[in-house]
């Protein structure tokens, strides 16, 4: 069975929130899979975890949904006491599928992947940043972490708030003229042109992620599944088909399966018109990688 994180508070209604959230159809659909799923409810972060990655100040703002008009808009969104909530449970939520993943291979948050939130501000329709803090937390743990992240956008906030740890490596693949307009350094960035299609993209991927494994020996890895690479996604601006992500997600799970690696996933990003058809990227991704290691 695929271990699967999710929470009641990951469906917090937004300003965009029109009808059922990408969270809620996420769940919804991997309900309707028929996939043999092994479901997991996490506890919120604790506040002291948030703290070792965010400023003390700017996670009170969002404690006390008090969060500044001018953070707001970086965000995208009003921070009201329901999205309040959810900020805290979700990288609780990727630190239980972490844990998850270390006894079973793989485990998978049903949301996560806020790769944009810095230290002292969220950006980018990220609140708190759970891959970095649930890395550090893992780190602090005597676990060697390292952050695959595969979403369009690169991870600037994950590189910003991990920068220096001998503990955490990370790496971005993703479209290079796409936000943020200014990069941050990650460990390793692999900045593609617009419109590099499958084979371009494995290419890429094979060629640097490799060596980086080899070179970390990560004995846990944390991965940024984001399925905006996807040509007719609202925010991409590469050319990858739906078969090109399931290919990238199975060789990624492969990768980690055959080498003994604890990976866990959370859901990165995804955008269109159509929230079904976002979450059915979105569910594709943690069916492909979970059958890898069902396999």
């Amino acid at each position: 069975m695929i271990a699967v994180v999710h929470h009641p508070d990951y469906v917090a209604p937004t300003v965009r929130g029109v009808g059922p959230t990408k969270n809620a159809a996420v769940r919804d659909l991997l309900l309707a899979s028929g996939a043999a799923l092994d479901w997991h409810t996490p506890d919120p972060a604790p506040r002291g975890w948030v703290e070792a990655v965010h400023d003390a100040d700017y996670v009170a703002e969002v404690a006390e949904a008090r969060v500044p008009a001018v953070k707001e808009r970086r965000i995208g969104f009003a921070i009201t006491p329901q999205v309040a909530r959810r900020a805290f449970v979700v990288p609780g939520g990727t630190y239980l599928a972490a844990r998850l993943a270390q006894d079973r291979g793989f485990a998978a948050n049903t949301a996560g992947g806020s790769h944009h939130a810095l230290a002292d501000t969220g950006a980018g329709y990220c609140v708190f940043n759970d891959l970095a803090i649930a890395a550090v937390r893992l780190a602090e743990e005597g676990r060697r972490v390292l952050i695959v992240d595969c979403d369009v956008h690169q991870g600037d906030g994950t590189a910003s708030l991990t920068a220096g740890r001998p503990d955490i490596a990370t790496y971005s693949i993703h479209a290079e003229k796409n936000f943020p307009a200014r990069k941050a350094r990650s460990t390793i960035d692999v900045g593609l042109p617009d419109g590099v299609d499958d084979d371009g993209y494995m290419a890429a991927l094979e060629t640097t992620l490799l060596p980086l494994i080899a070179d970390v020996l990560p004995d846990l890895i944390l991965y940024q599944a984001g399925v905006d690479p996807w040509s007719g996604d609202r925010l991409g601006r590469l050319a990858l088909t739906r078969e090109g992500l399931v290919r990238r997600d199975r060789w990624i799970a492969t990768l980690a399966r055959d080498r003994a690696i604890p990976l866990a996933s959370a859901l990165g990003g995804g955008y269109g018109t159509d929230m079904m058809e976002v979450a059915g990227r979105h569910v594709a991704s943690i069916l492909a990688l979970g059958g890898v290691f069902e396999e």
